[in-house]
């Protein structure tokens, strides 16, 4: 038995949460929106939480939790899905949105702590003409080492890929969990070892991450009377590499109907395009709706944008909070569809059972069709099945029904982080029974 009092005097001299309902705030993140996490995570709270100021914070509590083999869940803003930051065996969630310092940003790459929010950054970094090269529709709220921890697309993957690409992050500093914790600097190919990892090798105090040329982003709605010719007009505009833009959705009908702050700009039969274009590339970008047949029915410049709700808030896993408001039955899928062809077999065959939402993204160098699908849950049985028959058509499934790492997307043990793991936490203590690789490894 732990005795917590004896734990809260060793980490004297930082900032403690104890109060129940701010501990459990703290331990739970958005995995309610799968009901199969929902029923397997409600319960699972932190005995208590630390929130760390600085590098000295993080390797205090690390000193605590090896010294008393205490289980240690690190977490930014809690914007994640999948159960990253809930702690499975209770004891220390770290919160680390107080270490929010951009230490430098230069032409091309910048040097931030963790808790450094995705907005605040993007406002100072757009001062010297740079942003982000991608980001989640949870951009407001946020934080960058939550996004490097947790993510793995957003807007500007349709330019950047994925995360985990060769060079979307240059380097980290992290924080072991040896008997003797130290701080190990991690360059290039190296930061793979803890990139989307759940924070289950390392607490990451500090990243370097490389920038995009900051473009006025003008941001536009496109309805079609027919969802296939939809999705066209998404893919062509996703390979025309003289049109500069920065996220491409789209959505069947109905699904904008649950975007209610929208609702002068849709309709219940139309599907719709979600876009942000470079206002430079606006005259051959309308050339190309006009080819499609679409409608423009909301524009706003880059000025304009700058004001309310980003059209981005609407998309990514914001469309399955927005549609979960107004019908908390739905739930989601995450999908890399490959190809058209294989979008139109699963539209058809589903139909309104999985309404189909698609973000364009870059992989291997080929812009492609990823799903973010609504699905209507009826038993977990079904969901099961609607998964299976999408790998045994051939599509990916990123399942995020699931918080063990492996099984959500690579679907293998990476054992490259299991390596790291077993050399930077020998105890296992950190974010425990997230790994399967470790989990596995200790039966």
């Amino acid at each position: 038995m732990t005795d917590w009092n004896k734990i809260t005097a060793e980490l004297d001299g930082l900032e403690i949460v104890t109060d129940a309902s701010q501990v459990a705030k703290l331990s739970l993140d958005y995995y309610h929106f799968s009901p199969v996490l929902q029923a397997q995570l409600a319960d699972k709270r932190a005995d208590l939480v630390v929130r760390a100021a600085n590098e000295e914070d993080v390797l205090k509590v690390a000193r605590v939790c090896v010294k008393n083999q205490i289980p240690l869940t690190v977490r930014g803003a809690g914007t994640g899905n999948y159960g990253q930051c809930i702690p499975l065996e209770g004891g220390i969630v770290l919160d680390l949105t107080p270490m929010n310092k951009i230490h430098r940003i230069e032409p091309s790459l910048a040097s931030v702590e963790p808790g450094v929010k995705l907005a605040a950054f993007d406002k100072k970094a757009r001062e010297i003409g740079w942003e982000l090269r991608m980001y989640p529709s949870t951009y407001r709220t946020a934080t960058i080492g939550g996004f490097i921890g947790g993510g793995s697309v957003g807007a500007g993957s349709i330019n950047y890929g994925q995360l985990r690409d060769r060079g979307n992050l240059h380097a980290v500093h992290i924080v072991t969990m040896e008997d003797k914790p130290r701080v190990l600097e991690l360059r290039g190919d190296e930061v793979q070892q803890v990139n989307h990892a759940y924070g289950t090798n390392g607490i990451i105090t500090l990243l370097e991450i490389p920038l995009a040329p900051a473009y006025p982003w003008a941001e536009l709605i496109v309805t079609f009377a027919d969802f296939l010719e939809a999705a066209k007009f998404g893919q062509a505009i996703a390979d025309a590499d003289g049109l500069v833009k920065k996220w491409v959705s789209i959505f069947a009908a109905p699904i904008p109907t649950y975007f209610t702050a929208l609702k002068d700009y849709i309709s219940p039969e139309e599907s719709s395009a979600f876009l942000m274009v470079a206002e430079s590339s606006l005259e051959p970008f309308y050339d190309l709706v006009k080819e499609w047949g679409g409608k423009i029915t909301y524009k706003k410049t880059a000025k304009e944008a700058q004001k309310g709700i980003s059209l981005v808030e609407f998309g990514w896993n914001h469309t399955t909070l927005l549609a979960r408001s107004i019908d908390p039955n739905l739930t989601y899928l995450q999908t890399f569809y490959w190809d058209l062809e294989r979008v139109e077999q699963m539209y058809r065959y589903f139909g309104d059972e999985v309404m189909i939402h698609l973000e364009f993204i870059r992989v291997g160098g080929m812009a492609i069709p990823a799903g973010l699908q609504l699905l209507r849950y009826s038993t977990e049985e079904r969901l099961n099945e609607i998964i299976k028959y999408h790998e045994e058509n051939g599509a990916g499934i990123a399942n995020p029904h699931t918080y063990i790492l492996e099984d959500g997307g690579r679907k293998t043990i990476d054992l490259v982080q299991l390596a790291f793991k077993e050399r930077v936490d020998p105890y296992g203590l950190l974010n425990p029974g997230k790994m399967r690789g470790w989990l596995e490894r200790e039966q």
